[in-house]
């Protein structure tokens, strides 16, 4: 396939860029760069701030269960604060707190150290709080933001690449939410949307492969989890249409939740199917990126981690829609 290869080699020129310091793959020329801000502009001032910049407060003990509880840290922009709820139980943290519990059968200590608006860069003062607290789990959602602000991918997937180190080397499992299609957003105007349609995806790409080789996780968000968001756009977003509306956050807190437990453990890995299973980092990253609720993971062949391309992975393709147990 003409696009995943493609893809492939852009999310290897960006990870390559990030890891050496320089500023990567733009995406985008001059001219298109142009055409992206002013048509941004008519888009943020078609979105607006309707719901404010802050997310319900949602920190605490979940699950009722005794013991010493999971500790849980959200990371990220306004799509981890469940930004547009009003009802903390709506937001995509507390949706995977309660699933948690219910699964480990053990409480879940939640803390929301996302803010609203924040891009990658932003991401290293919310690992100092999620540290401070001590973390057994972190979830980050980001992406979108770097986007918007027109930050280069290699830069960002540095900053995110640094956050992921910090909290696997303090001990916490890790798994990101690599950044939504930012073209399935009816504000932005074409061709803008088929420019930003392009840069998530690389962005996203880039994050699988970083991520990944910092020990972390990842599930591709895609076009915001699947063709319902473009088919249901009432439904699917809120009335900013930008952000998700609550049944917009509970897709993406199903389609995370099984790797959220996975990567504590308590979660067996699901059966590959055809086309599945192992793959090199930047053909896996590339794949996802296309492919909503694709979880990719590193992997071992004959006791190796790399290949002749790269690091290898296991790919999953994990089923959305099915309801969370909240305990």
């Amino acid at each position: 396939m003409v696009w995943p290869a493609g893809m492939a080699r852009a999310a290897r020129k960006i990870a390559t860029a990030a890891a050496l310091g320089g500023g990567g793959l733009t995406a985008l020329g001059a001219t298109a760069y142009g055409l992206l801000i002013a048509e941004g502009l008519l888009a943020r001032k078609a979105i607006g701030q309707p719901h404010g910049l802050d997310g319900p407060p949602s920190d605490g003990l979940y699950g009722g269960f005794p013991g010493e509880p999971i500790k849980m840290v959200m990371l990220g922009d306004s799509t981890s604060v469940g930004l547009g709820m009003t009802d903390p139980a709506k937001t995509p943290a507390v949706l995977l707190a309660n699933g948690l519990a219910s699964v480990a059968e053990r409480s879940v200590r939640l803390v929301v150290a996302g803010k609203s608006g924040a891009p990658s860069a932003h991401l290293a003062d919310q690992v100092d709080v999620a540290l401070a607290g001590g973390v057994d789990l972190a979830v980050i959602f980001v992406g979108a933001n770097d986007i918007i602000t027109q930050t280069p991918p290699a830069v960002a997937v540095r900053h995110l690449t640094k956050a992921v180190r910090r909290l696997r080397e303090a001990g916490a499992a890790v798994v990101v939410g690599t950044c939504p299609d930012l073209g399935t957003v009816r504000p932005i105007a074409q061709p803008l949307r088929w420019v930003t349609r392009r840069w998530s995806r690389q962005l996203a790409a880039a994050q699988t492969v970083a991520v990944v080789d910092a020990g972390g996780r990842t599930v591709a968000f895609a076009d915001v989890l699947g063709p319902e968001f473009a088919a249901n756009p009432a439904e699917m977003f809120g009335p900013d249409r930008f952000h998700p509306s609550d049944r917009g956050y509970a897709e993406a807190a199903y389609a995370v939740l099984p790797s959220v437990c996975a990567a504590l453990g308590l979660w067996p890995g699901p059966h590959p199917q055809r086309g599945e299973a192992l793959q090199p980092i930047y053909l896996a990253a590339a794949t996802a990126a296309e492919e909503p609720g694709t979880e990719v993971t590193a992997t071992r062949v004959d006791g190796r981690a790399t290949g002749l391309h790269g690091k290898w992975v296991t790919l999953f393709r994990r089923r959305l829609g099915e309801p969370l147990n909240d305990a």
